[in-house]
């Protein structure tokens, strides 16, 4: 069974089905030139291109596609000129004609796009990325109720994802990517 979704990984739970979990939350290594957890935060230092633009994080990309589905040019330009990520979140938050509904419908697949772009143009990355075998990758944000877990590494219910607190979105679109980086190939 491919687990997708936290729908998925519940069902297989209550089945009985066993995983090995790795948590990971924040954006810094845990030392210089080592690639480690890190990688898997939006906020992950490193570049890639998509249709001859540099988005120098995964961050940057998602809210750049945010507010290009918006039809904000303004924000658009700014989130683009924008040098951390966290610039880049907090402007996404100002992008005119916000519609939540329609940010659901198209979030995951933005997320995706971001993170193949990442791990595929960057042999590093993508190794350890599939190192990572079949492991249900989990960002463990105490805070994060949507892209998170919304409880942290060290919580008694990690490993329990009848008792998650949040969706874990971002772990699922990193397992995607994983999956179509072994699909395609590009190993």
């Amino acid at each position: 069974m491919i687990i997708q979704n936290l729908s998925d990984l519940q069902q297989a739970h209550q089945q009985g089905k066993k995983f090995k979990y790795l948590p990971f939350w924040g954006h810094t290594p845990k030392s210089d030139n080592q690639i480690d957890k890190a990688v898997f935060s939006q906020w992950f230092p490193r570049d890639f291109v998509v249709d001859n633009i540099v988005y120098p994080t995964a961050e940057h990309f998602m809210m750049a596609k945010k507010a290009e589905l918006f039809d904000d040019n303004a924000i658009l330009a700014q989130i683009l000129a924008s040098k951390h990520p966290k610039q880049a979140k907090d402007l996404g938050r100002q992008i005119a004609h916000f519609d939540e509904q329609i940010w659901y419908q198209h979030r995951e697949d933005i997320v995706f796009q971001a993170n193949w772009a990442k791990f595929s143009q960057h042999e590093d990355l993508k190794a350890f990325l599939l190192n990572t075998g079949e492991r249900i990758l989990v960002e463990a944000s105490p805070v994060d109720k949507t892209w998170g877990i919304g409880l942290a590494q060290d919580s008694a219910f990690l490993e329990n994802p009848l008792k998650w607190q949040g969706l874990n979105l971002l772990g699922f679109a990193l397992m995607k990517v994983r999956q179509q980086l072994v699909l395609s190939k590009l190993i």
